[in-house]
């Protein structure tokens, strides 16, 4: 079957599902436009935002400065605006358009060159590879930069998370250097167990944070930078020459609240499924990275080809009606399959050993 194909079929596979192992569950529109208007009621939202002013927009602001320990934070339609507005806002106070930030950041490797396009901006790479940023990959950059970026966790290195002292050492670092440190946290609220500190201290270290709602959270769209009041001006004024200050931004906004409240008390919980089906998985053959995860979302590697492993992974999604996972993709390294684990609520009422012994069956392990 010709790759275009086995893709097609995937999707219809899993929009045909009923039921999913690891995400969400399910909802049509009209479902999830019910959930919102139920949680207006529960959240006691009674007036519209305009253009972003006052209703729920106000409220989520403050509600993620509070948490996050920072005395504002500004609601952006998506994280990549509301990233690039930080970064414009930090280099046009330096004077310089130079970032540093890891070659596997989403602004170098998702986003079709357009901070580069938009902004002028000069990147240069703090890290290469799968490997976490320290302070001496700082202090190796020529002098002059107008910000640098860490990813937490790193996603396309399988989520991985630098230790706190690392942390630590950069932060201060980056103030000793007078370098605008700022946190691409689109997973943020997952990172939170591994690197056990509160959000208020791990946010501490950063001049800026950006956070994503509709990640483990569950919103539909939507993101927020926190970071000083001056800041935050700087970043409404980017906002609205970005085209990002929309007439009615409550849907999002509400959508975020839910989310902070209904799943942010369950990261823990997710992030401790996703260690118990990495622990599963390696026991029955697979490679796990990082070993144990470091958040609730990881890479699985074993041996096989794509094309072999999807089919067996469709054909089970069209008898099961079940969606156990991801899709797989060829590794670098010849002979292996790599996948990505992202843990949410609709996980835990599944055991992860059975979880482990289906997948086992879909790429073709034998059991030990």
């Amino acid at each position: 079957m010709a790759d275009d194909d086995l893709t097609a079929r995937l999707r219809a596979a899993s929009a045909a599902c009923t039921r999913s192992v690891l995400h969400g569950e399910r909802e049509s529109p009209a479902d999830a436009f019910a959930r919102l208007g139920a949680a207006c009621g529960e959240l006691g939202i009674d007036s519209w935002d305009t253009y972003g002013d006052g209703g729920a927009v106000a409220r989520l602001e403050a509600e993620v400065a509070e948490l996050l320990g920072k005395p504002a934070a500004v609601f952006f339609p998506s994280g990549v605006m509301g990233q690039q507005a930080a970064l414009r806002a930090w280099c046009e106070r330096s004077g310089s358009r130079r970032v540093a930030l890891p070659d596997r950041s989403h602004l170098l490797v998702h986003e079709e060159d357009g901070p580069r396009e938009l902004h002028g901006f000069r990147f240069e790479h703090l890290t290469t590879g799968r490997r976490t940023a320290t302070a001496a990959d700082l202090l190796a950059l020529p002098a002059g930069l107008g910000a640098a970026l860490v990813e937490l966790p790193l996603r396309d290195a399988g989520c991985r998370l630098p230790t706190w002292d690392e942390l630590v050492d950069l932060s201060r670092t980056a103030r000793e250097l007078g370098v605008p440190l700022h946190v691409d946290g689109a997973r943020l609220w997952e990172s939170q167990p591994f690197l056990d500190h509160s959000l208020p201290e791990v946010a501490d270290l950063a001049d800026s944070v950006y956070v994503s709602f509709y990640k483990v959270l569950g919103a539909h769209a939507g993101a927020a930078v926190a970071g000083p009041a001056d800041l935050a001006a700087d970043l409404r004024r980017w906002r609205r020459r970005m085209g990002g200050t929309l007439f009615r931004m409550t849907p999002y906004a509400v959508g975020a609240l839910a989310g902070l409240h209904e799943h942010l008390p369950r990261v823990g919980e997710y992030v401790g499924w996703a260690r118990d089906l990495a622990r599963e998985l390696s026991a029955a053959g697979f490679t796990v990275d990082p070993d144990p995860p470091h958040t609730n979302t990881f890479q699985v590697h074993a041996p096989g080809r794509a094309d072999a492993v999807n089919e067996r992974l469709a054909e089970f999604m069209e008898r099961e009606r079940l969606a156990p996972g991801s899709p797989w993709w060829d590794a670098p390294v010849p002979g292996l399959v790599t996948t990505e684990v992202a843990v949410q609520g609709a996980a835990l009422a599944h055991d992860p050993a059975q979880v482990a012994r289906l997948w086992t069956e879909i790429v073709g392990l034998r059991r030990s």
